[in-house]
């Protein structure tokens, strides 16, 4: 039984546009007439909140990769789980001192820059912008960090890649079981969808998984239904022809 679904925001939600296609907001409309839709997104809290509030979804959405849930009423977090300040403090000296652009979130806003920084409050930290080599190789420098998650995630928008920096533990897949706790539903009975390694944990957890074309092999392996990619309304698909039929059956 399906009785809520998490969305993936870059390259599931929107693509390169940066925008919903009419489809595509349409069948998450009509899905979230029947049950609780939530997104989950490495994007701040800001973004979470405007693709949210533009759907018309009222329940918690995850962001931060899973270090913050906001509630999109209010406009704010009901839930973080946050770097510690030192570990806060050592991932963006590292990532200034290579040279690597940064983007950083707390529960007030973000920081860019290193000047910028008034605090070590911080709940994500990604390096931004890099090619995939570059990725790969930061990601496999920090991995050896066992009190961190590191994981590459791509950037449709430009073609390029960021590594997000959360807590050890905090991912999609720790913020989805949080927010189910807070709607009630038990994570068996949701269904995720995905294009990226960072919702690899994500497919994994939830009782039905689904892929977007353009998702990694690694995503498509582990899923229940691989939808067309998100420049060809894939999501829309996803609903259309996989998701809302098994609601209709029950």
């Amino acid at each position: 039984m399906i009785r809520a679904a998490v969305l993936d925001l870059d390259g599931t939600l929107i693509g390169v546009g940066q925008e919903i296609s009419a489809r595509v907001a349409r069948a998450v409309r009509q899905l979230s007439g029947e049950l609780p839709v939530v997104i989950a997104t490495g994007r701040e809290a800001s973004e979470a909140i405007r693709f949210a509030r533009q759907l018309g979804l009222s329940t918690p959405q995850i962001c931060d990769g899973g270090a913050m849930i906001v509630d999109p009423a209010v406009g704010g977090p009901v839930w973080t789980a946050p770097l510690g300040p030192g570990q806060a403090q050592g991932i963006v000296e590292s990532l200034d001192a290579k040279g690597a652009a940064f983007f950083a979130t707390h529960p007030g806003g973000s920081f860019r820059s290193i000047a910028k920084v008034t605090h070590w409050n911080l709940t994500r930290v990604s390096a931004m912008n890099l090619d995939e080599h570059g990725a790969d190789r930061m990601v496999s420098s920090f991995n050896t960090n066992p009190a961190l998650n590191v994981v590459k995630v791509f950037l449709p928008y430009n073609g390029l890649w960021a590594v997000d920096f959360t807590r050890s533990g905090v991912d999609k897949a720790s913020a989805t079981l949080e927010m189910a706790r807070m709607i009630e539903v038990d994570a068996g009975h949701m269904v995720a969808v995905g294009d990226s390694y960072n919702d690899l944990p994500l497919l994994r957890l939830c009782g039905l998984g689904i892929a977007m074309g353009d998702a990694p092999d690694e995503l498509k392996a582990i899923a229940d239904y691989v939808a067309p990619p998100v420049e060809e309304d894939g999501l829309a698909v996803a609903i259309e022809d996989f998701i809302l039929p098994r609601l209709r059956r029950l």
